[in-house]
C-alpha cells in the first residue's frame, strides 16, 4: 500500500504570509471554517451538487471519467458579481492538452451560487489574492469536478503538472469515496523543491501562487474493485486584468 502524506497545514492568520514565502499554503477544514467565519456544515451542504454534474465532453484523452460545472464572477473588495456564462479558455502554453479551445461547460446551479457560504468563499479568495498581489478587481472562475473510477482509473489532471495562467489557484477537496491515489504534488516553477501530500478530509483547501508553483494530482483507482469510487473537488482561480480569452 502506498504511503499517504498529510498536508502541511497553515494557521488561517498565516495564510497570506505563507503564500508569499512558500508559494502555496494548505488550510485544514476547521481552518477554512475559521478563515471564512462560516460553519463547516454550511460548506458541507454544498456537496450534494457534485452528485448531479453533467459530463465533460471535451476530454481529449477519450476518457469519460470527469463531470463538471463552471461559473465566472468578479470580486472587487466586498462586491461579488456573477458574470454572464462564458466558455472556459486557456492558452496551450498552460494546458497543452486542452488549451486553445473554447470549452462551454454547463453552468453552476443558481441555488448553489446564492448560498452565503459560497459567496463568502469567493470574497475571501479575492481578499487573499489582493493580499498577495495588491488590492484590485479579480476575475474568478469556479469549476466543480467529479473524477470517477467507473472505467478503472480517473485522472484529476490529465494535462499533467501545470500552471493555470492566473494569479491564485484554490483547490478544495469536497469529498472522496472508495479510492486510492489522488496525491497532490506541488513543485517550484523555477526550482527543484517539491512537496507531496494527500487531501483526505472534506473542505481541506490548497492555495497556490500560480506564478511560482506548478501542480498536479495523481490518478485515482477504486479501493474495492467493482464498487463506485470518486473524488470531488472545487477549483477556483483568481486572475487580474480580465478573464482568459478576453
Amino acid at each position: 500500500m502506498s504511503l499517504a502524506f498529510s498536508p502541511p497545514f497553515t494557521p488561517p492568520d498565516r495564510l497570506v504570509p505563507t503564500l508569499r514565502q512558500d508559494g502555496y499554503a494548505v488550510l485544514s477544514p476547521q481552518g477554512v471554517a475559521d478563515w471564512l467565519g462560516t460553519p463547516l456544515a454550511q460548506l458541507e451542504a454544498l456537496h450534494d451538487d457534485w452528485s448531479h454534474l453533467p459530463p465533460d465532453d471535451y476530454l481529449k484523452d477519450g476518457g469519460r471519467y470527469r463531470t463538471r460545472r463552471h461559473a465566472c464572477f468578479t470580486v472587487d473588495g466586498a462586491t461579488l458579481e456573477q458574470a454572464p456564462h462564458r466558455a472556459h479558455w486557456q492558452p496551450v502554453e498552460y494546458n497543452a492538452l486542452h488549451g486553445g479551445m473554447q470549452r462551454w461547460f454547463a453552468p453552476m446551479e443558481a441555488a448553489t451560487v446564492a448560498q452565503p457560504a459560497w459567496q463568502q468563499l469567493m470574497r475571501s479568495l479575492g481578499e487573499v489574492a489582493s493580499g498577495v498581489r495588491g488590492t484590485q478587481r479579480w476575475y474568478v472562475e469556479a469549476h466543480q469536478f467529479r473524477i470517477d473510477t467507473a472505467d478503472g482509473i480517473g485522472r484529476p489532471t490529465p494535462e499533467g503538472a501545470h500552471r493555470d495562467g492566473v494569479d491564485l489557484v484554490a483547490v478544495a477537496l469536497v469529498g472522496r469515496h472508495n479510492i486510492k491515489g489522488g496525491e497532490t504534488r506541488v513543485f517550484e516553477a523555477s526550482g527543484r523543491r517539491g512537496e507531496r501530500f494527500t487531501l483526505t478530509e472534506p473542505w481541506t483547501l490548497l492555495l497556490l501562487d500560480d506564478a511560482r508553483v506548478i501542480h498536479e494530482s495523481t490518478p485515482i483507482q477504486p479501493l474495492i474493485e467493482g464498487e463506485a469510487g470518486w473524488r470531488d473537488t472545487l477549483v477556483v482561480t483568481c486572475r487580474s486584468g480580465g478573464f482568459q480569452g478576453d
